[in-house]
């Protein structure tokens, strides 16, 4: 869901004077009840509620539903104010000169590479970032924030943890730039490097991803760190401010009927979780959920929270059917370091009894293995015992992933490790360096202790790299086995 297509009708005739300003005329509720005290919901009236996600995404499906809204720790501005933007009409107009509805061009994927396409600015939007320069063979400089990402020949690489001297960012070559061409050009980068000042950066949304900056394929991703959209911040603003899309359950209703949708897989929790602590106090998902049983429309949800089991039966109903995957994360089963990385969730004990409650109902449940931390959670002592947990709990497969560290998650984690287990610091810089990745290598051992321990404790072990791949024809109540799994994000 874009923060273009939200809109805010005027549900308070005085709404309150500290609303974001993307948000001026939702609802702003708080409450003194101790499980939310702090925090605040902002109430909108959504515009749509299935939402596409961009094709450039690793993601194995193509729709999702996010009835509330927070952040994905990525900063979405990106470059400096004067870097050229290809526009549809083969003309070049500053970023900052931008406007939504401007006519632009971007690309889609496709077997064998990419091709250009006709695209369209959703958004705009500035702040001032750490910048650095990013230096091209051809004598090409691009001024772009850290957490910025251009395509390269090795796929999308963020400026700061993935781009190197060397790499070969892909763009417009001999050709040109034709929609329905294919970006042609290897453009070789000779440097990155830290400015040592503060720029004013920029970032569009833009309807398929991405767009031509300064001649090379520029990601924007929006579906990502939507909290800065609003002028609220991606970490203690996501933990206490919540946007809550309060007519989801009857828009659904009506996009499940409309005459463009042909009844596609929708999965849930996949960027906020939708059993989420608010859910219980607005319970939007039992009218997401019969909207869906209703239709036959297949989908699968992906919680953390134990306030699904709340919706079993209805569940049920929808299974009998459709197509519908419940899944579960629990990435250890050491009660400690629960209370310091996941404080807000419901314990593993807890995530495990609710995985005992879908299974005895005849639900091929699959449990998430993730995060996995290093030095805390990958020892074969954690490992055994929370696999050991997940198949006393009755869970059909378990998918190891490892932690992965995106910007800003990664600022956060480092602060805790450092304050709570300064002896890792070492291990952690070793492990990742300046990516957001652990090695392969790595991922390859941890995950061969899981499944030599899923085999131990009589786990399925079949498609144990799979997470999250669309159902094809599963009887009524089965998991989809998912597509190739992704490093999770701590947050």
């Amino acid at each position: 869901m874009r923060w273009d297509n939200l809109g805010v009708d005027a549900l308070a005739a005085n709404p309150p004077d500290a609303l974001p300003l993307a948000l001026p005329h939702a609802v702003a509720r708080t409450s003194d009840t101790p499980g939310f005290a702090g925090m605040t919901f902002y109430e909108i009236q959504a515009k749509s509620i299935i939402s596409r996600v961009p094709s450039a995404s690793r993601m194995p499906f193509d729709w999702t539903i996010n009835p509330y809204r927070g952040c994905s720790h990525a900063c979405i501005y990106c470059l400096e104010a004067d870097t050229r933007i290809r526009l549809a009409d083969g003309t070049e107009r500053a970023i900052a000169e931008l406007r939504p509805g401007d006519a632009i061009v971007g690309t889609v994927a496709e077997a064998g590479g990419r091709r250009y396409v006709a695209a369209e600015v959703l958004a705009q939007w500035s702040t001032a970032k750490p910048a650095h320069r990013v230096t091209l063979e051809d004598g090409t400089e691009l001024v772009a924030s850290g957490d910025h990402r251009f395509l390269s020949d090795r796929g999308w690489r963020h400026v700061v943890a993935d781009l190197e001297a060397g790499d070969k960012l892909i763009g417009v070559g001999p050709a040109g730039v034709r929609i329905g061409g294919s970006p042609d050009g290897l453009r070789r980068v000779v440097a990155v490097e830290p400015v040592s000042i503060e720029l004013p950066m920029y970032d569009i949304t833009t309807t398929t991803g991405d767009f031509i900056a300064n001649g090379v394929v520029s990601h924007n991703c929006f579906a990502r760190n939507t909290h800065t959209y609003l002028d609220l911040d991606a970490g203690h603003d996501f933990d206490s401010k919540v946007v809550v899309k309060v007519n989801a359950p009857q828009l659904l209703r009506k996009e499940l009927t409309g005459a463009g949708w042909a009844g596609a897989h929708i999965a849930m929790g996949t960027n906020v979780d939708c059993y989420q602590r608010a859910e219980g106090r607005y319970e939007l998902m039992r009218g997401i959920i019969a909207a869906l049983r209703d239709h036959a429309n297949p989908f699968s949800i992906l919680t953390k929270g134990t306030l699904i089991t709340r919706d079993l039966e209805l569940l049920r109903q929808a299974a009998e059917v459709t197509d519908v995957g419940v899944s579960f994360s629990v990435g250890f089963v050491d009660e400690a370091i629960w209370r310091a990385v996941e404080p807000g969730t419901p314990s593993p004990r807890r995530r495990l009894d609710a995985v005992r409650t879908f299974a005895d109902a005849g639900f091929d449940v699959s449990v998430l293995m993730a995060p996995i931390l290093p030095g805390l959670t990958d020892t074969d002592e954690s490992i055994d015992a929370t696999v050991a947990a997940i198949g006393a709990a009755g869970a059909a497969g378990v998918v190891p992933l490892t932690l992965h560290l995106r910007p800003g998650a990664r600022e956060w984690y480092a602060a805790w490790l450092g304050r709570a287990h300064p002896d890792l610091v070492g291990r952690y810089r070793d492990i990742y360096g300046k990516g957001s990745y652990a090695p392969k290598a790595y991922q390859r051992e941890v995950s061969a202790r899981v499944a030599a321990a899923a085999r131990r404790h009589h786990v399925g072990t079949d498609h144990m790299t799979e997470h999250r791949r669309l159902p094809t024809s599963s009887p009524a109540g089965a998991t989809p086995r998912a597509a190739p799994a992704e490093q999770l994000t701590l947050l």
